[in-house]
């Protein structure tokens, strides 16, 4: 989607990795939250494309009627991310992950599966979402599909977490040779070629 300016980065390879990407510097002692509001959430689905900018409009609309519902929402998405992020590094390292964490993301899956919807457009067809009283939700559901989609696909064993050390991104490995190692070349990866610049001009001097 053009945009003026880009907020969030998408470097993940698939919508939940992106969303699990969203609390960066995860690792240290001040993590720094990109979904404070739900005004955030609502832009960071605006620039991923999972919601129309009608959309958007209408949810922040009616989010200002509900507040309470509002916030409940914004807790609920840093819930559905941190329970992703749980399981997705228990992928990585290849081991079950927590069953509270799968029950988290199965209640999200079963509202998002009540409300979704095929509908006709242009010459086939495609998924979209009935409104009801759980609308607020509606910016979870395209990532929980997501998540579940991913969970059960073949590409699942080419979930990666960045090489970098003090990196928590992961991302989805697409290089042909399964060789990816950063979340971001531009950020990690400049990151390590210049400690390893440094480190080589150190041990030959």
């Amino acid at each position: 989607m053009p945009m003026e300016k880009m907020r969030f980065k998408f470097t993940g390879g698939r919508l939940c990795l992106d969303y699990i990407n969203t609390l960066r510097r995860r690792l240290t002692d001040h993590p720094h939250e990109l979904l404070s509001t739900y005004a955030d959430l609502v832009a960071w689905c605006r620039e991923a494309d999972a919601l129309t900018a009608q959309e958007a409009r209408a949810l922040l609309r009616q989010a200002k009627r509900r507040p309470r519902d509002m916030q409940a929402v914004v807790r609920r998405a840093v819930a559905i991310r941190e329970g992703l992020y749980r399981i997705v590094t228990a992928v990585v390292a290849k081991r079950p992950p927590a069953p509270e964490d799968m029950a988290v993301l199965n209640a999200a899956l079963g509202k998002a599966s009540a409300a979704a919807r095929v509908v006709p457009r242009g010459d086939g067809f495609a998924w979209s979402w009935a409104e009801g009283p759980d609308g607020l939700d509606r910016p979870l559901w395209p990532v929980v599909r997501s998540a579940a989609a991913m969970l059960t696909s073949d590409d699942l064993g080419a979930v990666r977490k960045c090489a970098a050390a003090n990196c928590a991104r992961v991302f989805m490995d697409q290089s042909r040779n399964r060789s990816r190692r950063w979340c971001d070349m531009k950020v990690c990866g400049n990151r390590a070629k210049a400690r390893r610049h440094y480190r080589r001009r150190r041990a030959s001097r």
